[in-house]
C-alpha cells in the first residue's frame, strides 16, 4: 500500500489547484511500533515545517469506535492539516530539510490515505 505521494500523484494535486487554501485529510493506519517514529515526525513538523510554510494542525486524534466501516477499514488516526496553498503543501515536500525527516512518516504506517479537499460552495469554510 502507498504511504506518500509520488511526483505525479504532486503534479496533479497543484494542475487542479481551485487556489486558496487546503485542508489535508490524513487517515493513518501504523505498523507495529510505529507510533513511535511518527510521533518524532510529528514532532519535527509542528516545531519546523509547518510554521516555516504557515501551516496548521486543525486537528488528531485517534481512531475509535466505527459506525460504518466494512471489516479493516478503520484507521488508527486522523488528522487535519491547513495550508495556505497547495503550493505551501508542495513547497514543504520538496524542501531537503523536510526529507530528511520523513523516512520517518514512511517506515511508521503500513497505509494512508492523503487527500486534499476544498471547502462546499457556500459554507464560508
Amino acid at each position: 500500500m502507498a504511504v506518500d505521494p509520488r511526483g505525479e500523484d504532486l503534479k496533479r494535486y497543484l494542475a487542479e489547484d481551485p487556489g486558496g487554501p487546503v485542508v489535508m485529510l490524513n487517515l493513518l493506519r501504523f505498523r507495529e511500533g510505529g507510533r513511535d517514529s511518527y510521533a518524532q515526525y510529528a514532532a519535527a513538523l509542528e516545531k519546523t515545517f509547518l510554521p516555516r510554510y504557515g501551516a496548521e494542525v486543525l486537528y488528531a486524534g485517534e481512531g475509535s469506535t466505527s459506525l460504518v466501516a466494512e471489516q479493516g477499514q478503520d484507521w488508527d488516526a486522523v488528522l487535519l492539516v491547513r495550508y495556505p496553498s497547495r503550493a505551501a503543501f508542495s513547497r514543504m515536500v520538496a524542501d531537503p530539510e523536510y526529507q530528511q525527516v520523513t523516512h520517518l512518516r514512511t517506515e511508521a504506517l503500513t497505509e494512508a490515505v492523503l487527500q486534499a479537499t476544498v471547502p462546499w460552495p457556500g459554507t464560508g469554510s
